[in-house]
């Protein structure tokens, strides 16, 4: 198998744990679940039977009060006088899912109530990230007197004030970590303010935009004697779909309200009644060949949205205008909706051609710069780049490398020639131990701007700095981050049994749906498992291996690996770390395995080690046991010419060894192991029976001619110095 890097599994169910077990056995009994699945709720820290009906009904869950939140009744306040006034209000978003979604729930209540309202996301390619004072200027010149930024806004302190001298008030609500000084607006909602004190700071922007409708409604019930609480649930029938999207998109944590709002989310998308989601629904089961019909039956969870849904709303802003995307949320008839929803499956495709061009650019420039004595954060530019689509190859960086990473773009930055205070654009990903913010912050003087989460964010840099961020981000690396942070590890939630894999187990994982961050999908560890077989799928782009463990047959899928890159014969045994998944095929269905991951055995590999190992020692002159059955006769050789010179009849000529041991195996020949085998081909080599090269350990090419005559073996020096070195038995006396 042959991978950027290897990597590493760690396990959350403390294996071997009485206390552990005992808890499991009390949630088994008490709940009739699974053992698995007891394990499962007890990685997510439900060690009671108690605690798991509270999470599995979501009894301890509820909306938090958003007046909770520093400057929500100034947000209100302020809002409510907007539209008593008729006022004309700007809604100021972000291009991203998280933003287009805040921009449609706003613009949708705040019409609802009567307002005169209008909306504005910059061009990422033209204006880049957040608030500028051209954007500013044209809201003047439509006469605004309210922004309310939605997913931005909070590191732009002077924009802000820019706006305040020309007329405009601003209420900003944001969730990106803030700066010591907060801009002066009239109000600032975002949980993550160091003298907020909210309960649950991890909402994504729609979700913050989310509370401040619910401050809002809730005021207006008030007003006019309706209960807060009747109110507070209109909105979630009408808009908690919205901030589902919203934050599935964004990564934010499943749990608390979160976890709350996309359940209520979730089931309004199962049956959605808006257009322009149901628009985007039927063409993307029409371009999967499964056509409208599709979309009725498939389950609208949280990797659909996440993996589906997202990137084509996304792909507005990254490679087009966001504003495509809002106007298909906001669509009210089939047709406006339909049209929308097709340019945004168009858009994805160019944003899909774009991104694999980026990402192949970007891995030459990382294999022919990077240092790894000296690389703790790659950082690397180009002048062609698209703006919009470099935060997703980055993120791609990050998983294939298991390191930060920052892509920089001076796409339209240049004036036909680079010029030193050019500006790029920079879009960047981090692994857990280094906070990209904090790090970002520490480089602040050589940047012109930034801004963003713990592992994502954003940032401009002009052109004659780059050498300068480089280094000092390398060194901020450097003294933050351990040698254990740069390995790439996976969590698994605990080891199974082949035994344990089957539909109840699927059907008990999908209730503790939905899933993200906090909450992901199981991961599970197979070990020891035959591969039967190994199949492409997708025209190679994918894999589908067959299985055995303990008499049980299971089907597996990789996606996006291609089984070449594997190296895996049938009989090698694996161990997998994987999901469960329910796969429906012609009316049948039947459990899978989706693979995240797979190493050759522990006890094959040892074997495999041990073998190298002794084979040496024998090249080397030790000593041979007869016990051993490690030389070579006739008849070994016969078998190894014969199997190579079919395989070679039928067009293979290239071949690791573990593949040559494996058909010897399928062929019942269980004599010629690893060291024989060795000498075999050394001998064939010597003898020039056939031709051989090594062009890499283990791995052979070989050509065959087939005229030759009857070669005598022993004529083989090799095998004369493997018989020389058996051990011989002392005589009896």
């Amino acid at each position: 198998m042959t991978e950027q890097k290897k990597k590493t599994w760690s396990l959350r169910y403390p294996k071997g744990s009485a206390a552990a077990e005992a808890a499991v056995e009390r949630i088994v009994e008490a709940t009739g679940f699974s053992p698995v699945m007891a394990r499962l709720l007890y990685t997510r820290g439900f060690t009671t039977p108690e605690a798991v009906v509270a999470f599995l009904h979501q009894e301890e869950t509820q909306l938090h009060d958003p007046y909770g939140m520093q400057d929500m009744e100034r947000a209100v306040e302020r809002i409510h006088l907007a539209l008593k006034r008729g006022e004309r209000i700007a809604i100021y978003g972000d291009y991203d899912v998280d933003g287009v979604t805040s921009v449609s729930l706003l613009y949708l209540y705040l019409t609802s109530r009567g307002g005169d309202v209008g909306y504005y996301i910059p061009s990422r390619i033209r204006e880049g990230y957040g608030l500028s004072e051209p954007a500013i200027d044209r809201l003047a010149e439509r006469e605004v007197k309210l922004m309310i930024t939605v997913d931005t806004g909070i590191t732009a302190n002077a924009e802000i004030e820019y706006a305040k001298g020309l007329g405009i008030d601003t209420v900003v609500t944001d969730h990106h970590e803030c700066r010591a000084e907060l801009p002066k607006a009239e109000a600032v909602v975002n949980p993550h303010r160091a003298d907020d004190t909210y309960p649950f700071p991890e909402l994504a922007g729609v979700g913050v935009v989310f509370k401040v409708v619910c401050a809002l409604e809730m005021t207006r019930c008030r007003e006019e004697g309706i209960s807060e609480l009747d109110g507070v649930r209109e909105i979630c029938k009408k808009y908690a779909d919205l901030v589902a999207i919203g934050t599935i998109a964004d990564v934010m944590p499943i749990v608390d309200e979160n976890r709350l709002i996309v359940t209520l989310g979730l089931a309004l998308l199962e049956e959605t009644r808006r257009p322009g989601l149901r628009a985007l629904f039927d063409a993307v089961s029409e371009r999967s060949g499964n056509g409208s019909q599709a979309r009725k039956k498939r389950k609208i969870n949280s990797g659909f949205i996440g993996y589906v849904i997202a990137p084509r709303i996304n792909a507005a802003g990254r490679v087009s205008n966001a504003s495509i995307a809002v106007e298909m949320l906001l669509a009210e008839d089939v047709e406006t909706a339909r049209r929308y929803a097709e340019e945004l499956c168009e858009l994805n495709l160019t944003r899909q051609v774009e991104e694999n061009r980026i990402a192949e650019q970007a891995y030459k420039k990382i294999e022919k710069t990077l240092d790894p004595t000296r690389d703790r954060v790659i950082v690397i530019d180009d002048d062609t780049w698209q703006q919009g689509i470099i935060g997703i190859v980055s993120s791609r960086i990050t998983e294939k490398y298991g390191l930060p990473s920052i892509l920089i773009s001076f796409d339209g930055a240049t004036r036909g020639y680079p010029a030193p205070d050019d500006l790029g654009k920079g879009s960047g990903r981090s692994i857990k131990g280094m906070n990209l913010v904090e790090a970002l912050t520490a480089c602040e003087d050589s940047l012109v701007r930034f801004g963003g989460h713990e592992l994502a964010a954003g940032l401009t840099v002009r052109r004659c700095m780059i050498e300068e961020f480089r280094r000092r981000i390398n060194e901020y690396a450097a003294e933050h981050l351990g040698e254990e942070s740069f390995s790439i590890r996976l969590e698994a939630d605990c080891e199974v049994e082949a035994c344990e894999l089957h539909m109840r187990l699927a059907t008990e994982i999908a209730r503790m749906e939905p899933f993200g961050v906090s909450n992901p999908v199981p991961n599970l560890v197979l070990r020891e498992a035959r591969v039967l077989r190994v199949l492409p799928m997708g025209g190679g782009k994918h894999t589908k291996l067959t299985l055995e463990k303990d008499g049980i047959e299971l089907n597996a899928v990789w996606f996006n690996v291609n089984p070449a890159r594997l190296e895996l014969e049938p009989m090698d045994t694996v161990d997998l770390l994987f999901q469960l998944n329910v796969n429906e095929f012609h009316g049948i269905t039947s459990i899978q395995l989706l693979l995240q991951d797979l190493h050759r055995s522990e006890s094959e590999e040892e074997t495999y080690t041990r073998e190298k190992a002794r084979y040496e020692e024998i090249r080397a002159g030790g000593e041979l046991f007869p016990e051993e059955d490690l030389v070579p006769t006739r008849d070994d050789m016969a078998i190894v010419y014969t199997l190579l010179r079919r395989e070679f009849r039928a067009g293979k000529s290239v071949f690791p060894i573990r593949r040559i041991l494996s058909l010897l195996h399928a062929q019942g020949v269980d004599s010629i192991g690893y060291v024989k085998l060795k000498f075999i081909i050394r001998i064939m080599q010597e003898l020039q029976i056939c031709g051989v090269t090594e062009p890499s350990e283990d791995r052979y090419v070989f050509e065959f001619y087939f005229h030759t005559s009857k070669t005598n073996l022993e004529k083989s020096s090799i095998l004369h110095r493997l018989k020389s070195q058996m051990h011989k038995s002392m005589p009896r006396s």
